[in-house]
């Protein structure tokens, strides 16, 4: 029987095509300052570093990248440890330009991005580089993730993806903190929109959405032992895995990750 059977298949509300456009891009962007003020991504830079030199890779194209990802701070943390420049290139389904275009102005044009929407599981050929996913692995059906995973063997590309959603009674418990970090982070984000405000204080929509999705996260998402079992379907000569969870900080939210590339 295969692992995988024990994880559930749900759709998290900002998934949804009817969900409108202005309060997706206002829970991406509380999540992601959420995400970025707790540093839960800190603990995988050195792994993440390491592939990237391994790989001998000069870009990365972060995929779902919702708000803009860990990358302005990450971006500088590999690079003091490759001791290399990195371009980083940001792409989602659902593009939220105006983070993008922020990420790219306070990077001084080394983060960029492609303002057309990506899907995850077709990367177009034009985006070469080591593929990165942060928080995204989960949005996904197996099949898709083994179609994600044999493309980029296929292309010769590494791929990183990192998640702090899991089904640990704690991690599921510490979904009802966001809300609450929302109500908190919300004021300090930019640039300031009445409407996010409104979302956020008047009628709580965005705090009520991140609960929700947050919980649906931890029920979808997929454990070590899942992981390894679709890179057991990928055809990938000369290619190395590495998947585990990386300790979070303080212990609280253990990072899963799977990484893979060329060597």
């Amino acid at each position: 029987m295969s692992v995988i059977a024990a994880r559930m298949q749900l759709t998290e509300l900002h998934d949804q095509g009817w969900f409108p456009h202005a309060l997706r891009d206002g829970l991406t962007d509380a999540l992601q300052s959420i995400l970025n003020w707790g540093a839960v991504y800190a603990p995988i830079a050195p792994r993440l570093g390491r592939a990237i030199a391994v790989s001998g890779a000069r870009r990365v194209v972060d995929l779902c990248s919702g708000g803009g990802g860990p990358w302005p701070w990450l971006r500088r943390s590999i690079e003091a440890q490759n001791g290399a420049a990195l371009e980083i290139c940001l792409t989602d389904k659902y593009p939220n330009v105006g983070a993008f275009e922020r990420a790219r102005a306070a990077s001084g044009g080394a983060i960029g991005y492609c303002a057309e929407s990506v899907d995850a599981a077709r990367v177009p050929a034009k985006l070469s580089g080591l593929r990165t996913m942060f928080t995204s692995v989960h949005h996904f059906r197996p099949e898709e993730v083994v179609a994600m995973l044999q493309d980029a063997a296929n292309r010769r590309q590494g791929i990183a993806m990192f998640d702090t959603a899991t089904r640990h009674p704690l991690t599921i418990a510490l979904t009802c903190v966001v809300p609450v970090a929302a109500l908190l982070v919300t004021p300090f984000l930019r640039p300031f929109r009445w409407p996010r405000i409104f979302w956020t204080y008047v009628i709580p929509v965005i705090p009520l959405a991140l609960w929700i999705d947050g919980i649906v996260s931890c029920l979808r998402a997929y454990s070590p032992a899942e992981l390894r079992e679709m890179t057991v379907r990928i055809s990938a000569p000369g290619y190395t895995w590495e998947i585990g969870e990386e300790s979070g900080i303080r212990g609280l939210l253990p990072v899963t990750y799977l990484v893979g590339y060329p060597t």
